[in-house]
């Protein structure tokens, strides 16, 4: 009996020790930002320190390479994915803020049963109202409602970073086409060179002036000509299905370009270190991810403590389905319940600590992230440096090889030299133009790269991507 009496008191006294225990806990503070972040790039640069610009892509000035982009963001099947994954997101998000509302539900039920000692039918009817409510005692609800909303947002920067890299794909494999396009035409020019001087050569046989292993040295060339137009030929329609793939279409290697590739002749603003980790969508989908990690953490965490639980219910039975909701038959109920876990094996428990190692290993990957990203940065400036020396270098080397090219045949035909040292020229000269195609199609893509690793968006970024008529 004097447990019966003060029963209600001792619960509402634990209820609010629990309470001052559970306000004491709370969330880590976390910052953003490390302490240790540069505050400028390593790698010296000529570069302004300005904010990344804007609209990179319109700035290479290509309707068909924009037409492709738009086709991509519009097809790509891993773009949609992505998309239905936000939607997806999006709709447990609505699931997980309902929790903190209350439900209503309606039940009905109707039957008819019949008695053979004595022989008899009884009807019966009932119909139900229950209302159910679980106050947010601890934030528990809140904390799960959190989470799901940092998911969202995370979901939502994946997103943006998956277009950001297929823009940037798109363009990088439209200029691998343009690239492909232009070493055939180099093979084909070779080709006809390499024909013309077997010409001249089996001429000069045929009159006695050159020797036959100069006839065969000149087929040798023309079939090596040969050979590499048919790699390449099968080079350009692999290149060719691997955009036609990002554009979502069937790979079929029938996309063609006839454009030069422009030369990258200045630098960009770069921003600085410290503006990178927010403006990247990658680091932002961590960073949400972390907070998340620590929402399910408290969740777990508040999950031992007490819930408590309000149902009301309105409820009528009846013989006659046209007697329900008669007002002098309603019954109603309310009540208030609390539940409290006592043992359940450590489990609770366990899932607190699981909660816990999964936060401390989200910050792990959100820094590993992160100092990718600066290394993605420093990376592609050295890269940068290093192209724009080289294709300085090789596009000299370029005139000098055709240069001594035409001066070594010349003297070939002179009888000056062998034609062995024709053939070195030749592979010189063809070795200084393949190079210097390659060498331009990496300067753009690291420059893409670069825009991509600076968190640029394709629609709101820019680049300095021109085409100089004077340097092919």
């Amino acid at each position: 009996m004097i447990w019966q009496q003060y029963q209600p008191t001792l619960l509402a006294l634990s209820i609010v020790l629990l309470s001052g225990c559970a306000s004491n806990i709370n969330s880590q503070q976390r910052e953003q930002a490390p302490n240790n972040v540069p505050q400028q790039w390593q790698q010296k640069t000529s570069a302004p320190v300005l904010h990344v610009q804007q609209q990179w892509l319109t700035q290479l000035q290509n309707p068909q390479l924009n037409k492709l982009v738009e086709q991509a963001l519009k097809n790509n099947q891993q773009l949609l994915q992505s998309s239905y994954d936000v939607a997806i997101q999006k709709q447990q998000l609505i699931v997980s803020g309902a929790a903190l509302w209350p439900t209503l539900d309606l039940s009905a039920r109707t039957s008819r049963s019949k008695n053979n000692r004595p022989i008899s039918y009884n009807n019966a009817s009932s119909v139900s109202l229950n209302l159910g409510y679980e106050v947010d005692l601890w934030g528990k609800l809140s904390d799960s409602n959190r989470q799901a909303n940092l998911n969202y947002l995370a979901q939502q920067a994946r997103f943006e970073q998956a277009k950001q890299q297929l823009v940037a794909d798109v363009v990088k494999g439209w200029f691998d086409v343009v690239t492909a396009k232009q070493l055939l035409d180099l093979y084909k020019r070779r080709e006809a060179n390499a024909l013309q001087n077997l010409d001249i050569i089996e001429s000069g046989y045929r009159q006695g002036l050159n020797e036959a292993l100069d006839v065969y040295l000149a087929r040798n060339e023309l079939n090596n000509e040969r050979s590499r137009i048919a790699t390449q030929q099968a080079s350009l329609l692999t290149t060719a299905r691997v955009l036609e793939r990002l554009l979502g279409d069937y790979p079929k290697g029938i996309i063609s370009a006839n454009n030069d590739l422009p030369v990258i002749n200045t630098d960009i603003p770069l921003g600085l270190p410290s503006e990178l980790i927010t403006r990247k969508p990658t680091l932002r989908a961590n960073w949400y991810q972390l907070l998340a990690s620590d929402a399910n953490l408290a969740y777990a965490h508040k999950q031992r403590f007490p819930s408590l639980n309000l149902t009301a219910s309105l409820s009528d039975t009846t013989d006659r389905v046209s007697d329900l909701f008669s007002p002098s038959s309603l019954a109603w109920s309310l009540l208030g319940s609390i539940s409290a876990p006592i043992f359940n094996g450590g489990r609770l428990k366990a899932n607190e600590e699981i909660a816990r190692l999964n936060s401390q290993k989200q910050e792990q990957q959100y820094l590993q992230t992160l100092y990718d990203a600066f290394s993605d940065v420093e990376n592609a400036i050295t890269l940068q440096q290093s192209l724009k020396a080289q294709y300085t270098s090789t596009l000299e080397a370029q005139e000098n090889a055709l240069a001594a090219e035409q001066l070594s045949f010349e003297q070939y035909q002179s009888g000056l030299v062998s034609y062995t040292t024709v053939l070195d020229a030749q592979g010189r000269s063809f070795d200084a133009q393949s190079s210097l195609i390659s060498i331009k199609n990496q300067l753009i893509a690291n420059r893409v790269n670069l825009h991509l690793a600076l968190g640029g968006d394709f629609a709101n970024t820019s680049t300095e991507l021109q085409s100089n008529s004077n340097e092919n």
